[in-house]
């Protein structure tokens, strides 16, 4: 008996030291595969790119409808870069799941703050998560090409997401200084990275929410 629970032991050591070994293996696969595709708004307008849309990934608002620092950064780099003429759309995806919570209305409202046009700000409700709303754009908002608007700890996969649905992609970060509980967020980036790849592999379509 306590040869086979000492084999049950080792065999469950084993498979956790391959999957700890395959998600650090997936996870510096996707941030050295996309990046290349990191630019700054003078690189990108030095190169004459332009994009169909620009996405800016959600993240928190608060009851009153204003982004946390985290997003209004995103934002504001987006708005920069439709103004520089990078693209002449704006893709604000965020979730709205909730009746009670709605984070691409406030972002598009910030964005009009900025300058930019109500007309050329689409605003996703449906981006619950990275993974729909780079489904998302091309899927549904027939983009080809896109220029994602997000921090760096977060930018590479959905960079790589946006490769791997046949998307021709850049990415400008929105690191403009220090945020609360970022150690927690690179940690579960790192998770996310391992989901997403595989989800992006297969090219499945979001689950839960409606592709309309």
């Amino acid at each position: 008996m306590g040869r086979l629970v000492c084999k049950i032991a080792v065999t469950v050591l084993v498979l956790a030291i391959v999957a700890i070994a395959a998600a650090v293996g997936i996870s510096t696969y996707v941030v050295d595969s996309t990046r290349d595709q990191v630019h700054t708004i003078a690189q990108i307008e030095e190169a004459g790119e332009h994009a169909d849309a620009i996405v800016v990934l959600g993240a928190s608002v608060y009851a009153d409808g204003t982004p946390s620092d985290i997003l209004a950064d995103r934002l504001e780099v987006a708005s920069d870069l439709y103004l520089s003429g990078a693209a002449s759309t704006i893709i604000v995806s965020g979730d709205n799941t909730d009746a009670h919570y709605n984070e691409s209305d406030a972002m598009k409202d910030y964005c009009v703050k900025l300058g930019v046009p109500a007309a050329a700000v689409e605003v996703d409700g449906n981006g619950y998560d990275t993974y729909a709303s780079i489904w998302r754009a091309r899927n549904v908002y027939g983009a080809q090409s896109i220029i994602v608007v997000t921090q760096a700890y977060h930018l590479y996969r959905a960079l790589a997401i946006a490769n791997g649905l046949g998307l021709q992609a850049w990415g400008v970060p929105a690191d403009k200084g220090d945020y609360d509980n970022q150690a927690a967020y690179s940690i579960r980036e790192n998770m996310a990275r391992v989901k997403d790849f595989f989800q992006t592999l297969l090219g499945v379509p979001p689950s839960d929410v409606d592709s309309s």
